[in-house]
């Protein structure tokens, strides 16, 4: 059993994204487990790129993420690293120099606040990769989930009256919104996956917070993958065309499955959806995502603390 020191590590952990459009084949690759990428889906994304400046703002946005979160928690027990699941800095090559630095136990968190086997469960996995990979032992403990926090639901309840608030007082009862997130396979929920019911709860949770009845609010995924396999549904680009066949003109988009800028926001919603938005003569706001909200880093610096609490590695009243 590897004896407790300080300080303890913290590993950020987010999906990963191209520096530049030269990465996108070696970025598609990891993605794909070395299987090639078809040259139209490639020319696709390299498109999609493009039109939000040639590379992905995740890593620049996670990196502030983890300052801001570091801000909340004692630098003398704590030491936070950032890995990515898909593309540099890797999860396994900060497994590396959490080992080197003589971290001895760490906590993980993933900046995406549903759990799913497909998803979290992959970054844990790869933690599991870099251990054996560094011939080394850190004690984890993961925080799973926090699709239900007060830190995470009354920021994005905040959204939503910012969102709302871009019409006139007299015409916002008439605005319907969107809640979003990243489809996966279908099959998940034959698995007994939790992915859908934590979406669709914190989905709740932001409405009767923001005030929302039943019928001023919906479910949409987005940015399905493309594989045969089916995905979950609706997405949010039939979504929108269906919500204008009811005759509803304008709409709030609020991804609540994404708690910071990247392709899928930056293109996905603020370029292909405004399109079809636009194709069917509906007017689309999107509020900013939560990126560094005061609220939020509060909340994820207060989770990696509690947890760190319950396994008994810090003192119960320094919660």
């Amino acid at each position: 059993m590897t004896a407790l020191q300080y300080p303890l590590g913290v590993l950020i952990m987010a999906y990963g994204g191209p520096n530049s459009l030269e990465e996108i084949p070696g970025y598609l690759a990891d993605i794909r487990s070395g299987r090639p990428t078809p040259a139209a889906v490639l020319e696709e994304i390299r498109h999609n790129y493009q039109q939000i400046g040639g590379k992905s703002p995740l890593l620049e946005c996670t990196r502030q993420q983890m300052a801001a979160i570091a801000a909340h928690l004692d630098p003398a027990r704590f030491r936070p690293y950032l890995g990515m699941r898909h593309w540099a800095p890797w999860i396994e090559e900060s497994i590396g120099e959490m080992l080197a630095d003589g971290v001895s136990h760490a906590v993980s968190l993933v900046l995406a606040p549903h759990f799913s086997q497909l998803s979290i469960a992959k970054y844990q996995q790869k933690i599991e990769e870099g251990l054996e990979m560094y011939r080394g032992q850190i004690l984890f403990e993961h925080i799973n989930s926090y699709h239900d926090v007060p830190g995470l639901i009354e920021p994005l309840a905040g959204r939503v009256y910012e969102g709302l608030n871009r019409w006139p007082a007299t015409e916002r009862d008439a605005v319907h919104v969107v809640f979003s997130a990243h489809s996966l396979p279908v099959r998940i929920l034959k698995m007994g996956d939790p992915y859908d019911r934590q979406l669709r709860e914190t989905a709740r949770l932001v409405a009767e917070k923001a005030g929302l009845d039943e019928a001023r609010w919906s479910w949409s995924y987005q940015s399905a993958g493309r594989s045969p396999e089916p995905w979950l549904g609706p997405q949010l680009d039939e979504h929108i065309a269906r919500l204008a066949s009811q005759g509803i003109r304008n709409v709030v988009s609020v991804p609540v499955g994404f708690v910071s800028d990247h392709v899928e926001i930056l293109y996905d919603i603020d370029i292909r959806a405004q399109e079809v938005a636009r194709q069917h003569g509906v007017r689309l706001e999107r509020p900013p995502a939560l990126n560094t909200d005061l609220a939020f880093m509060r909340q994820l610096a207060d989770l990696i603390r509690q947890k760190a609490i319950t396994a008994g590695w810090l003192p119960t009243q320094e919660a």
